[in-house]
């Protein structure tokens, strides 16, 4: 007879909980959090953007549209990764994805997992960085920060740069360029319309609704700005935190 039954364990497992118990999620990157550390979450800017926006004071026009992630509804099970880049290269592949699901096995919850899209940043520094300009604001797609993958010669400025230590701009090592979020704008295998008016495909598919598009500028120092609740009290009684 088992722990659970003879009352000695705890039958109150999260689907959290399982995914890493039985393997079936991915890890794609651990970074253990000292014992010390007061942050919610291990990972920081390696260099905070601005914390107050003032858009007429920014060298390029703010994108009209953001992702905005409740990570501790984050269950880790990657859908978002495999339709990302389903619906833009054409195949169900994590390395090619533009956003990135990161757990740390050694982590406790919510430090544990986190789903990091590209933030559009107001003061891109991945744009700066590139040579040729095939990282740029695309303004008929509402001024977000893409790549023009006919532009890029793939020397990773971009990769590089991001100041993020989940890096946003990400390698494309089948056609040797660089990739990022473009917000869905150009989905050559998803026939809905994307861009900050439209659809993002991994908001569609999450199934837990851990993601949701904004049109606001979000709060730019650190992670707080990007990170939302939205979870409701159905996700209480399951044990989460509502607040």
């Amino acid at each position: 007879m088992s722990d659970q039954k003879n009352g000695k364990g705890s039958a109150n497992v999260n689907r959290r909980d399982f995914l890493k118990i039985s393997g079936t999620a991915t890890l794609v990157a651990a970074t253990c959090r000292s014992a010390e550390s007061k942050e919610e979450h291990p990972r920081t800017p390696k260099k905070p953007p601005t914390e107050k926006v003032d858009p007429s004071t920014l060298e390029h026009p703010p994108s009209e549209g953001y992702l905005l992630v409740d990570f501790r509804k984050c269950q880790g099970c990657l859908t978002c990764m495999l339709a990302c880049s389903l619906a833009h290269e054409g195949k169900e592949n994590l390395s090619l994805a533009r956003l990135q699901v990161t757990q740390d096995p050694y982590g406790r919850f919510p430090g544990d997992l986190s789903l990091e899209p590209c933030r559009q940043c107001v003061e891109p520094e991945c744009l700066e960085a590139c040579p040729t300009g095939a990282l740029h604001v695309d303004a008929e797609n509402g001024n977000i920060r893409t790549v023009n993958k006919d532009e890029c010669v793939g020397c990773k400025s971009c990769v590089e740069a991001c100041p993020f230590d989940i890096g946003r701009a990400i390698w494309n090592h089948e056609d040797e360029r660089a990739i990022k979020c473009d917000l869905c704008a150009d989905t050559p295998f998803w026939n809905e319309k994307g861009g900050p008016e439209g659809k993002q495909v991994c908001v569609e598919v999450c199934p837990v609704d851990a993601l949701k598009k904004s049109s606001q500028i979000p709060r730019q120092k650190g992670y707080e700005g990007y990170r939302v609740n939205l979870r409701g009290e159905a996700w209480k009684k399951m044990g989460y935190s509502t607040e």
